[in-house]
């Protein structure tokens, strides 16, 4: 695939088309919140979303951004709160709240609907953005879509006592677990480069790049905060904000991308998906891991402007 030409600014400087330091980045507040974003690409091209997925940032779309830019999109990407060059605020974090955040990203930065394209976490995020939100999204992509209630749907209704009992237990096992202790540890050592090699099918210990690009926000003093509050409001959401629901509910094109080597969601899950929406798009990638925009991003990227030439021009209204 032929790399595009690095885009200029208007004082001269290049701008990164690959790479985790892809295009221009800038800071947006939110909720008191500061975020980190990035841009790459003509500002009045279609606008794309990229989310990233747990542990990562925008950065990850390192080899995703630049193709999308040179196929005329305006590319977007957005570190959600806990994450990246984000805040880590001592708060629950989870799915609602990064959907929350995407669209108030899409109101105020982006300022039109966007196609939203998400890697594992991210996918989920984007999902949740597409159903609550349905006028600012005109699509969704999952690279994959991460979600135990795939497998083990959530109750529909529990008694009191029992939904007081879980929030309790969630809570306290949080508080108990020494995060502190445990996040830097696994941060500044080799168990850290295994966790990322657990993610991809390829190797890919040694790049410096990646590794940085996980291991910066996790040696932040906030980081463990951030890690607890996301266990505890991903524990506690409601069973509407669960993957199994919001497929159903979703008014939008969904594309899903999944490697068919992920050892950490295993493709398996799509079968579970497609129960739920049988005329789900779904394509497997051949001896690819959890990580298929970063570990075949040629591929990706063709099933990505394939797909992206199809959509309808806007959404429609569902207000």
């Amino acid at each position: 695939m032929r790399e595009p030409a690095p885009l200029v600014t208007s004082l001269g400087q290049p701008v990164a088309t690959a790479g985790p330091d892809w295009g221009r980045a800038a800071v947006w507040r939110w909720r008191g919140l500061n975020c980190h974003w990035r841009v790459l690409g003509d500002p009045s091209g279609p606008p794309l979303l990229l989310l990233h997925g747990f542990a990562a940032g925008s950065g990850h779309w390192r080899a995703t951004a630049g193709p999308l830019a040179a196929a005329g999109w305006c590319v977007y990407g957005l570190d959600l709160i806990g994450f990246g060059a984000s805040a880590q605020p001592a708060m629950r974090l989870d799915n609602r709240l990064w959907a929350r955040q995407a669209q108030g990203f899409l109101e105020q930065v982006v300022q039109q609907p966007a196609v939203l394209i998400g890697h594992s976490l991210g996918g989920l995020v984007a999902l949740s953005c597409g159903v609550f939100f349905p006028a600012w999204v005109r699509g969704v992509v999952a690279a994959p879509l991460p979600d135990p209630t795939l497998l083990m749907p959530v109750p529909a209704r529990r008694a009191p006592w029992q939904r007081w009992l879980q929030r309790r237990a969630v809570v306290w096992l949080c508080r108990l677990l020494p995060l502190e202790l445990l996040v830097p540890l696994i941060a500044r050592t080799p168990l850290l480069d295994l966790g990322i090699q657990s993610a991809y099918n390829s190797p890919v210990i040694g790049d410096s790049a990646l590794h940085q690009l996980i291991a910066r926000p996790a040696r932040r003093p906030t980081a463990a905060w951030a890690l607890r509050g996301m266990s505890i409001g991903m524990a506690l959401r409601p069973r509407g904000a669960t993957a199994a629901v919001l497929l159903q509910r979703l008014r939008r094109p969904l594309l899903v991308l999944w490697g068919e080597a992920d050892r950490l969601v295993p493709i398996e899950v799509a079968a579970e998906m497609r129960k739920l929406r049988p005329d789900l798009e779904l394509h497997r990638l051949e001896g690819v891991g959890h990580c298929p925009h970063d570990e075949d991003p040629a591929t990706v990227d063709r099933l990505l402007q394939a797909w992206l030439r199809r959509l309808p021009p806007r959404p429609e209204d569902l207000r």
